[in-house]
């Protein structure tokens, strides 16, 4: 059994917060019923909905699941699913894999935490929620032994993908993974025949990645399902930016 993340609470101008790792079957739910809100109401994915409200897949059974609550309401308001290396082995492949060749990275498989499905309810995108998750992301990934965190980042197609194409532009000029690390997407994202924005406008999951020292493996895959277009990336543990992990004290 996962040993759990460590219960960690802070206090915000207008709520209690606390990091929790989903521990039952009701948690797991409460997990999928905000992934449902946030990426099939709030972003009108319709093409996902699901008469139980839920947002859910095969790989939800093998992950772990960090959760941030507001310890007022009781309600859950982040959430980010980890798929350690071992749970990884075990069940023959990565989330990521539905949309990257990753044969490249096979020489660090067992060295990688893949992290996806970031979520957080609209009412609390002040900062304070993604600072718990990240601080769990890093704890969690010392406690696994990885020296890599993995997964995609999307950047909505709402404007027909132009700045999408910015965003590509931007920061592939200037955080690109060294070779040996590149990956391929199978179904690429077309950027090179579309005119780019001009003002890139990065989303705040992909900027913090950045910000924390993470590399992109390559170019954008297309996920027609989410309308948008996913970003590989690679980040070492070593480049995680301090803040993260010693403004919540754990730092190891």
């Amino acid at each position: 059994m996962q040993q759990p993340i460590l219960q960690t609470e802070i206090r915000t101008s207008s709520a209690k917060l606390s990091l929790s790792m989903a521990s039952t079957p009701e948690e797991l739910r409460e997990v999928q019923r905000l992934r449902y809100k946030v990426f099939i109401e709030t972003m009108g994915l319709t093409a996902l909905a699901s008469e139980d409200g839920l947002d859910s897949d095969e790989f939800d059974a093998h992950c772990d699941h960090l959760i941030v609550r507001d310890t007022n309401t009781l309600s859950v308001v982040g959430t980010y699913r980890l798929l350690s290396a071992a749970r990884a082995h075990k069940l023959g492949r990565v989330y990521s894999e539905n949309e990257f060749d990753l044969s490249r990275l096979n020489n660090v498989r067992n060295r990688i935490v893949e992290a996806g499905r970031a979520c957080i309810h609209p009412d609390y995108r002040g900062g304070s929620v993604i600072m718990l998750l990240w601080s769990g992301l890093a704890e969690y990934m010392r406690r696994e032994r990885c020296d890599f965190l993995a997964g995609c980042a999307s950047i909505s197609l709402a404007d027909g993908g132009h700045n999408a194409v910015a965003v590509y532009n931007s920061l592939a000029a200037r955080h690109m993974a060294p070779a040996e690390y590149r990956v391929t997407p199978h179904l690429p994202f077309p950027y090179s025949k579309l005119e780019a924005a001009q003002s890139p406008q990065v989303p705040p999951l992909l900027k913090g990645y950045m910000r924390s020292g993470a590399w992109i493996c390559g170019e954008p895959a297309w996920d027609p399902d989410f309308e948008s277009a996913d970003l590989f990336l690679l980040m070492p543990l070593a480049n995680l930016d301090s803040r993260y992990a010693r403004h919540y004290g754990v730092e190891g």
